[in-house]
């Protein structure tokens, strides 16, 4: 007893921590909107100059402003945990105008996400429909499936399926519907709506004053590209090869974000990119952190620097973890069971 009394003693030392770097700062967070959007849309209008010159070099130019995109992403994200601005209002209005830019309704992401982050690497959390990249089964139950429906199981989660297909289409086209939105979830249902509502009309001013090829040529493959780096990221934050796994009585809050959520050390242009996400670990102590606070919190608290560190060239495979294996702690491949 009074070991646990002891560990629920340092776990709250920890978040209390952490509780203290989440405070947004007006003028970091104005100046990061400014240096977000900006580079994204000097980048958008490059393409559109060059488009006239050669089509080639606007599709060139289509992988650094999707990494640019991944940058107003991060903005929106932190806008749905509240933690950019003090001001509620401020976030859901930031919010909204990034999600004319990433693609995604703003509110019902916020709350699909607050999901994850109530319950993120618990093995029984396989009601988790969609979610391919955040929710897994166990060896165990994984060979107790039938062929076909190991097959099913496989199919999707197939790296190129999963990491280059699916990312573009979630996006366009699945985002464009409340596909797993429950019907009593009317606010965020009509997020979907506006938000389709309002992109039709930017996009089809956009048609009328630049041409439709020009437009469909700059940006389906900036959102591929932003796609598929995002949900890579994403499926990098709770699979990786040291990433724990538990079962809801086994599942701790401070264990899971320490254990089960990577720290993903990048180069400092790749940090800034992905507007320091990669501290993901710290994010999931407090998601109220804005993303600019996350480094120094991690640099200040000691717990927070001991835990596994998940460099690029590890990263890039650990995309083929996709199944937990019970009596040896760890993801596996489908590869290491059949």
């Amino acid at each position: 007893m009074d070991s646990r009394l002891d560990l629920a003693s340092s776990d709250a030392t920890l978040r209390q921590a952490v509780n203290s770097f989440a405070k947004p700062s007006v003028r970091i967070s104005l100046f990061q909107l400014l240096t977000s959007i900006g580079p994204f849309l000097a980048s958008c209008t490059a393409m559109y100059l060059v488009y006239p010159i050669s089509p080639l070099l606007t599709l060139a130019l289509s992988i650094p402003t999707g990494a640019l995109l991944v940058r107003v992403f991060i903005v929106q994200h932190d806008c749905g945990h509240g933690s950019f601005f003090a001001s509620r209002a401020v976030n859901q209005a930031v919010g909204r105008l990034c999600s004319l830019i990433t693609l995604t309704p703003f509110a019902n992401w916020g709350r699909q996400h607050a999901a994850h982050h109530a319950n993120w690497n618990n093995l029984d959390r396989q009601s988790a429909g969609s979610d391919i990249y955040s929710a897994c089964l166990t060896v165990r139950e994984y060979l107790a499936l039938t062929p076909w429906r190991r097959f099913l199981y496989r199919l999707p989660r197939h790296p190129l399926i999963a990491n280059i297909l699916l990312p573009p289409l979630v996006f366009m086209l699945l985002y464009r519907v409340p596909f797993d939105t429950p019907r009593a979830w009317v606010r965020e249902r009509w997020s979907v709506h506006l938000t389709n509502l309002a992109l039709a009309a930017l996009f089809g001013f956009l048609v009328v004053l630049l041409g439709w090829r020009e437009v469909v040529l700059v940006h389906i493959p900036v959102m591929v590209v932003s796609s598929i780096l995002g949900v890579w990221l994403f499926s990098l934050q709770h699979r990786f090869e040291t990433s724990h796994w538990a079962g809801k009585s086994e599942w701790s809050f401070v264990e899971a974000a320490l254990e089960g959520s990577s720290y993903f050390h990048l180069p400092p242009l790749l940090q800034w990119l992905t507007g320091n996400i990669g501290f993901h670990h710290v994010h999931h102590l407090n998601p109220r952190i804005p993303n600019y606070n996350l480094p120094p919190a991690h640099e200040a608290v000691s717990a927070l620097r001991s835990v596994p560190t998940l460099r690029l060239r590890a990263g890039l495979g650990a995309t083929r973890l996709t199944l937990w294996d019970e009596e040896h702690s760890r993801l596996v491949r489908f590869s290491d069971v059949e």
